[in-house]
């Protein structure tokens, strides 16, 4: 299926994909909304759908996977915030559904890659604007476990730092900045005492993939400053602010390769056997031979929509 990937720079937008091309999808482009550039304090913008930092450095991530960009300036708000989502005119959702419907008609594709894991609020506004546009939506990490999804993240070689903390015991001077291989450890312990959730399914921070076995050069950050958002003496909120950055080519071949191929697709398996409840699906989905063989890329595609745990 030719796929185009809803991406905000951060490491779930980044997995997906990952996820989406494992499973036989050809991701042809790439899609992102983003703050108007007049707009105060753009970079963090008071969005219930987007992530906004970060986004300066947009440009640069599609160089890197050297596919074309369709971008759009986020001009609604969150109008309609109820449990389900009509078309709302000044709505947010609908600056959505207009780039998706651009990217449709210039790249005519049939799917859009979802990094969302939790947010049923994003879920039912993304199914909505698919619906419209005949789209199929692909959403792999789709409440799929936070401690097993950031471990794979971690193992699958995503290199992403953290830009926006929010959230008690995360400190501005301490890990802004820091990879998700160095906050691994911390974020666990965050979740055991406070409840955080370790992918930051809460708001409680935000990521910038700087490198990943998709991109053919990575970015490099060659200066920053951090903004303060919100003082707060507990949980105070701060994001990174790119100043300048660069692409720098990568010393091994740019591919997924065959071994993380396989550890992807038994991935598939087990996300979907958590799903489905016809154990004569189950136990196919888990056999040897479906395990190690094209696995989920045609009869069980359309499983990884975010229908398939409601």
């Amino acid at each position: 299926m030719r796929v185009a990937a809803l991406i905000s720079g951060g490491k779930d937008s980044c997995y997906n994909m990952m996820q989406c091309i494992a499973a036989g999808h050809q991701i042809v482009a790439l899609a992102n909304l983003r703050p108007a550039e007049n707009q105060v304090e753009s970079d963090e913008l008071d969005s219930y759908m987007y992530q906004t930092v970060g986004h300066h450095a947009i440009d640069l991530y599609a160089e890197a996977m050297s596919l074309p960009l369709y971008r759009r300036t986020i001009r609604g708000k969150s109008v309609d915030t109820g449990q389900v989502y009509t078309r709302c005119e000044g709505d947010e959702v609908e600056d959505l559904y207009e780039l998706l419907k651009l990217v449709k008609e210039k790249e005519e594709v049939e799917g859009i890659s979802v990094g969302a894991i939790l947010s049923d609020y994003q879920r039912v506004r993304v199914e909505n604007v698919c619906k419209r546009l005949n789209l199929q939506p692909l959403a792999y990490l789709w409440q799929r476990n936070q401690e097993d999804l950031l471990r794979e993240m971690i193992s699958s070689n995503i290199q992403a730092i953290i830009i926006k903390v929010a959230a008690l015991g995360l400190d501005p001077d301490k890990h802004l900045g820091k990879t998700l291989d160095q906050m691994e450890p911390y974020l666990l312990e965050l979740s055991k005492k406070y409840g955080v959730h370790v992918c930051g399914e809460g708001g409680e921070y935000e990521t910038f993939t700087l490198d990943c076995p998709l991109f053919k050069k990575k970015i490099i950050v060659d200066s920053s400053e951090v903004v303060i958002h919100s003082a707060d003496a507990f949980a105070p909120v701060a994001y990174l602010r790119f100043l300048e950055l660069h692409l720098e080519d990568k010393a091994s071949k740019f591919e997924i390769d065959n071994d993380l191929k396989r550890k992807l697709r038994y991935v598939h398996c087990l996300c979907v056997c958590s799903s489905i409840t016809d154990e004569r699906v189950k136990n196919f989905i888990s056999s040897d031979f479906f395990s190690d063989s094209q696995l989920i890329t045609k009869n069980f595609a359309n499983v990884y929509s975010f229908k398939s745990s409601l």
